[in-house]
Protein backbone atom coordinates (compact mmCIF):
# COMPACT_ATOMS: atom_id res chain seq x y z
CA UNK A 1 0.00 0.00 0.00
CA UNK A 2 1.03 3.60 -0.47
CA UNK A 3 -0.32 6.67 1.27
CA UNK A 4 0.51 10.32 1.78
CA UNK A 5 1.34 11.28 5.37
CA UNK A 6 1.17 14.54 7.29
CA UNK A 7 4.26 15.25 9.38
CA UNK A 8 6.04 18.22 10.85
CA UNK A 9 9.74 18.09 10.03
CA UNK A 10 12.50 20.00 11.81
CA UNK A 11 16.18 19.95 10.94
CA UNK A 12 18.74 20.80 13.62
CA UNK A 13 22.38 21.64 13.05
CA UNK A 14 25.31 23.16 14.89
CA UNK A 15 28.36 22.26 16.94
CA UNK A 16 26.23 21.86 20.10
CA UNK A 17 23.40 19.90 18.48
CA UNK A 18 24.32 16.51 19.94
CA UNK A 19 24.37 17.73 23.54
CA UNK A 20 21.19 19.73 22.95
CA UNK A 21 19.17 16.82 21.54
CA UNK A 22 20.50 14.45 24.21
CA UNK A 23 18.99 16.82 26.76
CA UNK A 24 15.67 16.90 24.91
CA UNK A 25 15.08 13.17 24.38
CA UNK A 26 14.78 10.03 26.51
CA UNK A 27 16.50 7.91 23.86
CA UNK A 28 20.23 8.07 23.18
CA UNK A 29 20.82 10.49 20.31
CA UNK A 30 24.58 10.14 19.76
CA UNK A 31 24.15 7.28 17.28
CA UNK A 32 25.80 6.51 13.94
CA UNK A 33 24.94 8.70 10.96
CA UNK A 34 21.97 7.15 9.19
CA UNK A 35 20.41 5.67 12.33
CA UNK A 36 16.94 6.62 13.57
CA UNK A 37 15.72 6.83 17.16
CA UNK A 38 12.09 6.69 18.29
CA UNK A 39 11.87 8.51 21.62
CA UNK A 40 9.50 10.13 24.10
CA UNK A 41 9.95 13.81 24.88
CA UNK A 42 9.12 14.49 28.52
CA UNK A 43 8.14 17.31 30.83
CA UNK A 44 9.89 17.65 34.18
CA UNK A 45 7.18 15.53 35.85
CA UNK A 46 7.99 12.60 33.56
CA UNK A 47 4.77 12.96 31.55
CA UNK A 48 4.68 13.17 27.79
CA UNK A 49 5.25 16.37 25.86
CA UNK A 50 5.57 14.42 22.61
CA UNK A 51 6.89 11.26 21.00
CA UNK A 52 8.77 11.38 17.73
CA UNK A 53 11.56 10.01 15.55
CA UNK A 54 15.01 11.57 15.29
CA UNK A 55 17.36 10.65 12.43
CA UNK A 56 21.05 11.54 12.33
CA UNK A 57 21.90 13.12 8.99
CA UNK A 58 25.54 13.97 9.74
CA UNK A 59 28.01 14.61 12.57
CA UNK A 60 26.27 17.89 13.44
CA UNK A 61 22.93 17.45 11.64
CA UNK A 62 19.69 15.77 12.73
CA UNK A 63 16.11 15.58 11.48
CA UNK A 64 13.09 15.37 13.79
CA UNK A 65 9.87 13.85 12.43
CA UNK A 66 6.74 14.45 14.48
CA UNK A 67 2.99 14.39 13.94
CA UNK A 68 1.54 17.19 11.87
CA UNK A 69 -0.96 18.13 14.58
CA UNK A 70 1.85 18.38 17.14
CA UNK A 71 4.10 20.52 14.97
CA UNK A 72 3.34 23.87 16.56
CA UNK A 73 3.70 22.75 20.15
CA UNK A 74 6.78 20.64 19.40
CA UNK A 75 8.50 23.49 17.60
CA UNK A 76 7.79 25.81 20.53
CA UNK A 77 9.10 23.22 23.03
CA UNK A 78 12.33 22.66 21.12
CA UNK A 79 12.84 26.37 20.46
CA UNK A 80 12.28 27.33 24.09
CA UNK A 81 15.02 24.90 25.16
CA UNK A 82 17.75 26.28 22.88
CA UNK A 83 19.92 28.48 25.05
CA UNK A 84 21.28 31.75 23.70
CA UNK A 85 24.83 30.42 24.08
CA UNK A 86 24.25 27.16 22.20
CA UNK A 87 25.33 26.72 18.59
CA UNK A 88 22.04 25.10 17.52
CA UNK A 89 19.85 26.12 14.62
CA UNK A 90 16.31 24.84 14.06
CA UNK A 91 15.05 24.80 10.47
CA UNK A 92 11.37 24.05 9.91
CA UNK A 93 11.04 21.88 6.79
CA UNK A 94 7.36 21.07 7.24
CA UNK A 95 6.20 23.19 4.29
CA UNK A 96 9.05 22.19 2.00
CA UNK A 97 8.99 18.38 2.35
CA UNK A 98 6.16 15.93 1.71
CA UNK A 99 5.97 12.28 2.73
CA UNK A 100 4.70 9.15 0.99
CA UNK A 101 4.59 5.84 2.85
CA UNK A 102 5.13 2.53 1.05
CA UNK A 103 4.35 -0.56 3.14
CA UNK A 104 3.43 -4.20 2.87
CA UNK A 105 4.77 -7.58 1.71
CA UNK A 106 5.52 -6.22 -1.77
CA UNK A 107 6.97 -2.88 -0.64
CA UNK A 108 10.58 -3.81 -1.35
CA UNK A 109 9.81 -5.15 -4.81
CA UNK A 110 7.91 -1.98 -5.65
CA UNK A 111 10.51 0.49 -4.36
CA UNK A 112 13.43 -1.50 -5.74
CA UNK A 113 11.89 -1.36 -9.22
CA UNK A 114 12.06 2.46 -9.33
CA UNK A 115 14.99 3.32 -7.01
CA UNK A 116 18.53 3.86 -8.27
CA UNK A 117 19.92 2.61 -4.96
CA UNK A 118 20.05 -0.91 -3.57
CA UNK A 119 16.93 -1.31 -1.40
CA UNK A 120 17.75 -4.82 -0.18
CA UNK A 121 17.53 -5.77 3.48
CA UNK A 122 21.32 -5.80 3.76
CA UNK A 123 21.85 -2.44 2.05
CA UNK A 124 18.96 -0.62 3.75
CA UNK A 125 18.49 -1.99 7.26
CA UNK A 126 15.40 -1.42 9.44
CA UNK A 127 15.35 1.82 11.45
CA UNK A 128 17.90 3.53 9.22
CA UNK A 129 17.64 6.43 6.79
CA UNK A 130 19.47 7.45 3.62
CA UNK A 131 19.16 9.42 0.40
CA UNK A 132 17.39 7.70 -2.49
CA UNK A 133 16.39 8.53 -6.04
CA UNK A 134 12.88 7.37 -6.96
CA UNK A 135 12.50 7.65 -10.71
CA UNK A 136 13.84 11.14 -11.32
CA UNK A 137 12.90 12.41 -7.83
CA UNK A 138 15.75 13.04 -5.38
CA UNK A 139 14.41 11.96 -1.99
CA UNK A 140 15.31 10.76 1.48
CA UNK A 141 13.82 7.63 3.06
CA UNK A 142 13.49 6.04 6.49
CA UNK A 143 12.92 2.30 6.71
CA UNK A 144 10.14 2.12 9.28
CA UNK A 145 6.38 2.35 9.37
CA UNK A 146 3.59 3.26 11.74
CA UNK A 147 1.66 0.12 10.82
CA UNK A 148 4.38 -2.43 11.52
CA UNK A 149 4.79 -3.67 7.95
CA UNK A 150 7.91 -3.83 5.82
CA UNK A 151 8.32 -0.48 4.13
CA UNK A 152 9.59 3.07 3.96
CA UNK A 153 8.59 6.65 4.59
CA UNK A 154 9.88 8.59 1.59
CA UNK A 155 10.45 12.35 1.86
CA UNK A 156 10.76 14.62 -1.17
CA UNK A 157 10.52 18.33 -2.02
CA UNK A 158 6.89 19.44 -1.89
CA UNK A 159 6.95 20.40 -5.54
CA UNK A 160 7.99 16.86 -6.46
CA UNK A 161 5.36 15.16 -4.32
CA UNK A 162 2.91 14.51 -7.14
CA UNK A 163 5.63 13.06 -9.34
CA UNK A 164 6.87 10.84 -6.49
CA UNK A 165 3.35 9.49 -6.02
CA UNK A 166 2.88 8.91 -9.75
CA UNK A 167 6.16 7.00 -10.09
CA UNK A 168 5.29 4.74 -7.16
CA UNK A 169 1.68 4.29 -8.23
CA UNK A 170 2.54 3.41 -11.82
CA UNK A 171 5.21 0.91 -10.74
CA UNK A 172 2.86 -0.45 -8.12
CA UNK A 173 0.42 -1.75 -10.70
CA UNK A 174 2.71 -4.75 -11.07
CA UNK A 175 2.80 -5.27 -7.29
CA UNK A 176 -0.86 -5.18 -6.24
CA UNK A 177 -0.57 -1.65 -4.89
CA UNK A 178 -3.47 -0.14 -2.91
CA UNK A 179 -3.94 3.48 -1.86
CA UNK A 180 -4.32 3.93 1.89
CA UNK A 181 -4.96 6.89 4.13
CA UNK A 182 -4.96 7.90 7.74
CA UNK A 183 -7.53 5.27 8.67
CA UNK A 184 -4.82 2.61 8.21
CA UNK A 185 -1.72 4.18 9.72
CA UNK A 186 -3.67 6.24 12.26
CA UNK A 187 -6.13 3.60 13.43
CA UNK A 188 -6.40 0.03 12.12
CA UNK A 189 -2.74 -0.80 11.55
CA UNK A 190 -1.63 1.25 14.55
CA UNK A 191 -3.98 -0.47 16.97
CA UNK A 192 -3.10 -3.97 15.76
CA UNK A 193 0.51 -3.12 16.58
CA UNK A 194 -0.38 -1.41 19.86
CA UNK A 195 1.41 1.77 18.76
CA UNK A 196 0.76 4.70 21.06
CA UNK A 197 -0.45 8.10 19.83
CA UNK A 198 0.36 11.43 21.42
CA UNK A 199 -2.78 13.17 22.63
CA UNK A 200 -4.54 9.84 23.08
CA UNK A 201 -2.36 7.36 24.99
CA UNK A 202 0.57 9.69 25.58
CA UNK A 203 -0.17 12.65 27.82
CA UNK A 204 1.18 14.52 30.82
CA UNK A 205 -0.72 12.40 33.37
CA UNK A 206 0.99 9.13 32.41
CA UNK A 207 4.68 8.25 32.30
CA UNK A 208 6.65 6.04 29.86
CA UNK A 209 6.70 3.08 32.26
CA UNK A 210 2.90 3.06 32.40
CA UNK A 211 2.74 3.51 28.63
CA UNK A 212 5.10 0.59 28.02
CA UNK A 213 7.74 2.86 26.51
CA UNK A 214 10.55 2.51 29.05
CA UNK A 215 12.65 0.27 26.78
CA UNK A 216 15.30 2.99 26.44
CA UNK A 217 16.32 2.51 30.06
CA UNK A 218 18.00 5.51 31.70
CA UNK A 219 20.90 6.89 29.69
CA UNK A 220 23.92 8.60 31.23
CA UNK A 221 23.24 11.97 29.63
CA UNK A 222 20.96 14.35 31.48
CA UNK A 223 17.58 15.10 29.90
CA UNK A 224 14.37 16.91 30.74
CA UNK A 225 12.28 14.71 33.06
CA UNK A 226 15.11 12.27 33.80
CA UNK A 227 14.65 12.14 37.57
CA UNK A 228 10.90 11.49 37.34
CA UNK A 229 11.44 8.97 34.53
CA UNK A 230 14.01 7.03 36.54
CA UNK A 231 11.69 6.92 39.54
CA UNK A 232 8.81 5.69 37.37
CA UNK A 233 10.90 2.79 36.08
CA UNK A 234 11.90 1.74 39.60
CA UNK A 235 8.45 1.81 41.19
CA UNK A 236 5.41 -0.33 40.44
CA UNK A 237 2.99 1.15 37.94
CA UNK A 238 -0.28 2.53 39.23
CA UNK A 239 -1.73 1.72 35.80
CA UNK A 240 -0.55 0.04 32.61
CA UNK A 241 -1.65 0.69 29.04
CA UNK A 242 -3.41 -2.40 27.67
CA UNK A 243 -4.98 -3.62 24.45
CA UNK A 244 -8.56 -4.88 24.79
CA UNK A 245 -11.02 -6.44 22.36
CA UNK A 246 -14.81 -6.23 22.27
CA UNK A 247 -16.50 -9.60 22.86
CA UNK A 248 -20.06 -8.72 21.83
CA UNK A 249 -21.19 -5.66 19.89
CA UNK A 250 -24.90 -6.21 20.68
CA UNK A 251 -25.04 -7.75 24.17
CA UNK A 252 -28.70 -6.73 24.61
CA UNK A 253 -29.69 -7.51 21.03
CA UNK A 254 -30.59 -4.95 18.41
CA UNK A 255 -28.07 -2.75 16.61
CA UNK A 256 -24.41 -3.76 16.74
CA UNK A 257 -22.32 -0.84 17.93
CA UNK A 258 -18.60 -0.08 17.71
CA UNK A 259 -17.12 2.31 20.23
CA UNK A 260 -14.94 5.17 18.98
CA UNK A 261 -12.95 6.20 22.07
CA UNK A 262 -13.29 8.05 25.41
CA UNK A 263 -15.74 5.50 26.85
CA UNK A 264 -15.34 4.53 30.56
CA UNK A 265 -13.93 1.09 31.40
CA UNK A 266 -15.87 -0.78 34.09
CA UNK A 267 -15.45 -3.84 36.28
CA UNK A 268 -17.96 -6.70 36.16
CA UNK A 269 -20.13 -4.93 38.74
CA UNK A 270 -20.42 -1.86 36.52
CA UNK A 271 -18.06 0.40 38.50
CA UNK A 272 -15.64 2.68 36.67
CA UNK A 273 -12.05 1.53 37.22
CA UNK A 274 -9.90 4.00 39.16
CA UNK A 275 -6.18 3.55 39.81
CA UNK A 276 -4.24 4.42 42.98
CA UNK A 277 -3.49 7.89 41.59
CA UNK A 278 -7.22 8.61 41.25
CA UNK A 279 -7.21 8.38 37.45
CA UNK A 280 -10.32 6.88 35.84
CA UNK A 281 -9.85 4.27 33.11
CA UNK A 282 -11.27 5.13 29.70
CA UNK A 283 -10.76 4.06 26.09
CA UNK A 284 -7.93 6.18 24.70
CA UNK A 285 -8.20 4.82 21.11
CA UNK A 286 -10.60 2.47 19.35
CA UNK A 287 -10.83 0.90 15.92
CA UNK A 288 -11.25 -2.30 13.96
CA UNK A 289 -8.27 -4.65 13.62
CA UNK A 290 -8.97 -6.43 10.31
CA UNK A 291 -5.91 -8.69 10.51
CA UNK A 292 -6.95 -10.06 13.90
CA UNK A 293 -10.70 -9.91 13.28
CA UNK A 294 -11.50 -7.89 16.39
CA UNK A 295 -12.56 -4.39 17.38
CA UNK A 296 -9.63 -3.12 19.44
CA UNK A 297 -9.38 -0.64 22.29
CA UNK A 298 -6.44 0.87 24.16
CA UNK A 299 -6.88 1.88 27.78
CA UNK A 300 -4.86 2.40 30.95
CA UNK A 301 -5.98 -0.15 33.54
CA UNK A 302 -5.22 -0.17 37.28
CA UNK A 303 -2.46 -2.66 38.06
CA UNK A 304 -4.87 -4.87 39.99
CA UNK A 305 -6.90 -5.65 36.85
CA UNK A 306 -4.18 -5.36 34.20
CA UNK A 307 -4.18 -9.09 33.48
CA UNK A 308 -4.38 -10.77 30.09
CA UNK A 309 -7.63 -12.68 29.68
CA UNK A 310 -9.50 -10.65 32.29
CA UNK A 311 -13.12 -9.80 31.48
CA UNK A 312 -14.22 -6.18 31.87
CA UNK A 313 -16.88 -3.88 30.42
CA UNK A 314 -17.00 -0.66 28.46
CA UNK A 315 -19.97 1.68 28.66
CA UNK A 316 -21.13 3.07 25.32
CA UNK A 317 -24.39 4.84 24.43
CA UNK A 318 -26.02 3.80 27.69
CA UNK A 319 -25.13 0.11 27.36
CA UNK A 320 -22.38 -2.04 28.82
CA UNK A 321 -20.31 -4.10 26.39
CA UNK A 322 -18.13 -7.06 27.44
CA UNK A 323 -14.44 -6.73 26.62
CA UNK A 324 -11.35 -8.86 27.20
CA UNK A 325 -7.83 -7.74 28.05
CA UNK A 326 -5.71 -9.06 25.17
CA UNK A 327 -2.29 -7.55 25.93
CA UNK A 328 -0.79 -5.89 29.00
CA UNK A 329 1.96 -3.51 27.91
CA UNK A 330 3.33 -2.73 24.49
CA UNK A 331 3.59 -6.18 22.89
CA UNK A 332 1.79 -6.05 19.52
CA UNK A 333 -1.33 -8.17 19.15
CA UNK A 334 -0.50 -8.64 15.45
CA UNK A 335 2.97 -9.94 14.50
CA UNK A 336 4.18 -9.75 18.12
CA UNK A 337 7.82 -10.43 17.20
CA UNK A 338 7.85 -7.63 14.59
CA UNK A 339 9.07 -10.03 11.92
CA UNK A 340 7.38 -8.08 9.13
CA UNK A 341 8.97 -4.71 9.74
CA UNK A 342 12.37 -6.36 10.17
CA UNK A 343 12.16 -8.55 7.05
Amino acid sequence: MIGDMGFSIFDFRGSDVVDYLERMAVGRIDVDVGKTVYTPILAENGGFVSDLTIARLGPERYRVITGGAAGGSDRAWFSDHISDEADVTLIDRSESLCTVGVWGPNARDLVDSVAEEDMSHEAFEPYTAQKVTIGEVDAWAMRLSYIGERGWEIYAPMGQGRRLWDVLWEAGQDHDVRPAGMGVYGTTGRLEKGYRLFGHELELEYDPAEAGLAFHGVKDADFVGKEAYAEAIEQENAATLCTLSVDDHAPDGGERRFMLGNEPVLDQAGNVLVDDEGRRSYVTSAGTGPSVGKHLLLAYLPQSVAEEGRSLQVEYMGQQYPVTVEVVGSRPLFDPDNERIRS
